[in-house]
């Protein structure tokens, strides 16, 4: 199952997270299965996504779309977003 890994620093998180929610790349219809989204605990400004598809066509579609948004709201929304498609080799819980 690939991942899309997107890392970036925001200027404020809770306006970065309305922007997020607003979805303006349309994720659901775009093929996302689940996502999540996690913060720095040092750095409560840096944050992760993780979004995960059935193919990585479609993950490599979204970060297509990904980064036309990035051009309109860098420096404004995030800061240097860092992106890459990757896939889970191994997971155990204990």
């Amino acid at each position: 199952m690939p991942i899309l890994r997107i890392e970036h620093q925001v200027p404020d998180y809770a306006g970065w997270k309305q922007a997020f929610d607003s979805d303006p790349a349309g994720r659901e219809k775009s093929g996302v299965r689940r996502y999540q989204v996690m913060r720095s605990i040092d750095d409560q400004n840096f944050v992760m996504i993780d979004l995960e598809f059935d193919t990585d066509g479609e993950a490599q579609a979204l970060l297509a779309s990904m980064r036309e948004v990035w051009g309109r709201v860098q420096g404004k929304v995030m800061w240097d977003p860092q992106a890459r498609i990757v896939e889970v080799v191994e997971r155990k819980e204990y």
